[in-house]
């Protein structure tokens, strides 16, 4: 049973996703003033009662670093209001590659951005595939960790592939590779891709049958696009039909763009947890739509359900 009044707040990094999630809950997002002083410093202000509100925050952290810094003062600020929970819903949650001391004198920046949203007064988090999942042990509080695959399953099977083989385009991305599979009834591939630098990768060897399927790679995110060109052109040459890829995060930065636009790619889907600028789109670019899962989500949480089932 409810006990508490539900309340949605957006930041401005994805309004347009914050405002789906609010039709698909039946309310409104709650007014709330943000805006920048003379010198670029951001301002923030609830301006509706939040006390004693169960409120839900909804703002991805990808660059730039406002972003992140909008999302903590929303909360500082819900806090300090008298909310009586604050719920960090963090469709993209940046900063999370480096996750790890892995040279010397480098940041753990994942670890530092789980602290800062603790700190801001976040009660619980929900995100959608962290780069790695054991990010959500880098929180010291609950967090609902779901997956966008549901929404790329439904979405290709709707399309009927048939004789598919789903690649990983590298070692790491081989138990997602493995799980897309499994649900789409396809084989599996991975490419040994080796990395000179960051950024910078080399497709070496394509482990698996690929010859005469169409072909699936699926990842986390398309930062410049490399990986996957790289990966789409090894299957290329190695007789594969028609080539889809699948990323939940779009940020496509830097030449990303060109390279997937003029690659022989049939499809690039996405979801819309970042919002995806009109000069970042192209011709194989299809987005769908993360709000109805995070709208469960949040409905699920608020009437004290599981949200187990939404893990899948």
């Amino acid at each position: 049973m409810v006990s508490k009044p539900l309340m949605l707040l957006s930041g401005s990094a994805n309004r347009p996703l914050a405002e789906e999630i609010a039709r698909q809950l039946d309310t409104q997002l709650c007014r709330a003033t943000s805006r920048r002083f003379a010198d670029g410093e951001i301002f923030v202000r609830i301006d509706e009662n939040v006390r004693g509100r169960d409120v839900y925050i909804i703002n991805p952290t990808n660059p730039p670093a406002e972003n992140l810094l909008e999302l903590l003062l929303l909360m500082d600020a819900a806090r300090r209001a008298s909310a009586a929970r604050i719920t960090a819903v963090i469709p993209y949650f940046g900063y999370a590659r480096q996750d790890r001391k892995d040279q010397g004198r480098v940041a753990i920046s994942a670890k530092l951005m789980a602290n800062m949203v603790s700190s801001a007064g976040a009660d619980r988090v929900l995100a959608i595939d962290f780069h790695q999942h054991q990010l959500q042990g880098f929180f010291d509080l609950p967090v609902d960790h779901l997956y966008a695959a549901p929404v790329f399953v439904n979405h290709y099977r709707a399309m009927d592939l048939q004789n598919l083989a789903v690649v990983a385009a590298d070692v790491g991305s081989a138990k997602m590779a493995r799980g897309f599979a499994k649900r789409l009834n396809g084989s599996l591939a991975i490419i040994d891709k080796r990395r000179a630098a960051a950024n910078t990768i080399e497709a070496v060897h394509v482990v698996g049958d690929v010859e005469g399927k169409d072909c699936l790679i699926p990842d986390d995110m398309i930062d410049t696009g490399g990986t996957m060109t790289e990966a789409v052109i090894a299957l290329k040459e190695l007789g594969a039909n028609d080539i889809y890829i699948c990323a939940t995060h779009a940020l496509l930065s830097g030449p990303a763009v060109e390279r997937l636009s003029n690659s022989p790619v049939k499809e690039v889907a996405v979801t819309d947890t970042i919002a995806i600028p009109a000069d970042r789109h192209f011709p194989q670019l299809k987005v769908l739509s993360v709000s109805s899962l995070l709208a469960k989500a949040i409905g699920y949480t608020h009437s004290e359900q599981s949200v187990s089932a939404l893990f899948e």
